[in-house]
């Protein structure tokens, strides 16, 4: 197991303030050499901050992308990998339309927008809005890369330390800075899941690794969070792979007994993995699921490959498990519409189920479904484009309205 990320969430100011920059570096750099003695490699350091049209005048595009690039400018000075500026938001409609222009003029930051509203309900417009953003900024790589820096949201709350979805609570204090861990951890359930001799131990031997794996950490933490004086919002476990089969959710589905990823019993595979984590016991923050990214998996790259796996078969996975969908290369003339239509399944399953979910979606340029995908990254395996069925939606769902999905637990409550 390694740390895919150790997330610091702070309010920089505006412009960041050299001196808040300074120390949240200061803090991520010990906190890479500490866990490096307790035996985790750290894979990132990441900050992220409330969202972006709190920080900066989200009317005036050149200023919001200055404040990006200068923010972007202070945590590379002071060694940090990746920085996320939160989310567009509802309130500030405007807040989408400069998304392309701060991807385009910035490397290592990261943004997204929310489809849903302050009051939990679907912002159609908003998520018509993330759609033209991946739609814009398609074209900016040649393999559609830079979509991996934004992703659309749903339901979800401040505090997730996995990207694009981090961004800091808005209430924050300006001279309080917070810290999450989101693991790799993959192959803990590959390793519970082999040698065992029912379905009963794996997940025993799951939730004593995670707990285990998290007491460990817990003991840096508290040094750490003593020695700097900040605050721990707790370990995100969610199950995220390494694209090689022995880091693969693909490896561990099919140490189950699932000879094709895609296929019937897969369903019943990500629910069992699910389920077991909700059974450890540590701090938590984020997602806490199983992450199914197809370009960042070897066994879901090959599956979606030879069509055995589709983004409709992702979505439902989503429903009792996962993030949502990550890393979905698609056709590169893929229509606004088309993206709507998708997103806003996410956006209508996150709140029916009240779960966190987010959708990171890549449209390849010139790539057409069942053309390979070429990537130079070793965070991705590479695969196929994957086909998108279905036509425009025309109707009421189109429509311009937010409109409030009550979630069935609500709902079983009331009766």
């Amino acid at each position: 197991m390694k740390i895919r990320s150790i997330t610091a969430f702070l309010d920089p100011g505006r412009p960041a303030r050299e001196e808040s920059m300074k120390r949240v570096g200061s803090i991520l750099q010990s906190a890479v050499g500490s866990f490096a003695e307790a035996g985790y490699e750290v894979q990132t350091t990441r900050v992220a901050t409330p969202a972006f049209p709190l920080m900066s005048d989200f009317r005036d595009p050149d200023r919001v992308v200055a404040y990006a690039v200068q923010i972007e400018g202070a945590a590379v000075q002071n060694q940090i990998d990746y920085i996320s500026i939160g989310p567009a938001l509802p309130e500030y409609p405007d807040s989408y339309q400069v998304i392309p222009e701060i991807i385009k003029n910035t490397e290592r930051l990261f943004v997204s927008g929310l489809m849903t509203s302050s009051e939990g309900a679907i912002c159609l417009p908003c998520t018509r809005s993330c759609a033209q953003v991946i739609h814009s900024i398609a074209p900016l790589e040649p393999d559609g890369f830079a979509n991996l820096r934004f992703a659309a949201l749903a339901w979800v709350k401040p505090g997730a330390p996995f990207f694009p979805a981090a961004y800091a609570d808005p209430g924050i204090r300006s001279e309080s800075i917070s810290i999450s861990i989101a693991t790799e951890a993959a192959d803990l359930a590959i390793q519970s899941i082999i040698g065992a001799a029912s379905l009963n131990e794996a997940r025993l031997r799951l939730v004593t690794s995670v707990e285990t794996n998290a007491s460990r950490m817990s003991a840096v933490v508290e040094k750490l969070t003593d020695q700097f004086e900040c605050s721990f919002s707790g370990f995100d476990f969610t199950l995220a792979p390494f694209p090689d089969r022995d880091h693969s959710i693909g490896s561990a589905l099919e140490a189950l007994g699932i000879p094709q990823v895609g296929g019937a019993g897969t369903l019943a595979g990500v629910t069992f993995l699910a389920e077991a984590l909700d059974h450890a016991r540590f701090p938590r923050s984020g997602f806490n699921g199983l992450m199914l990214p197809v370009l960042e998996d070897a066994i879901l790259a090959r599956s979606a490959a030879l069509g055995e796996l589709s983004v409709h078969d992702l979505l439902l996975y989503s429903s009792v498990c996962g993030t949502g969908l990550d890393t979905i290369p698609l056709p590169g003339d893929i229509s606004v519409e088309a993206l709507y239509a998708l997103l806003l399944d996410v956006g209508m399953l996150s709140h029916r189920l009240a779960k966190p979910l987010t959708a990171r979606l890549m449209p390849i340029p010139d790539k057409s479904a069942g053309d390979e995908t070429i990537f130079d990254f070793p965070y991705f395996a590479n695969s196929r484009v994957m086909n998108l069925e279905g036509e425009p939606l025309t109707g009421l769902l189109t429509g311009d309205e937010t409109i409030s999905i009550l979630d069935r637990h609500a709902a079983a409550r009331s009766s």
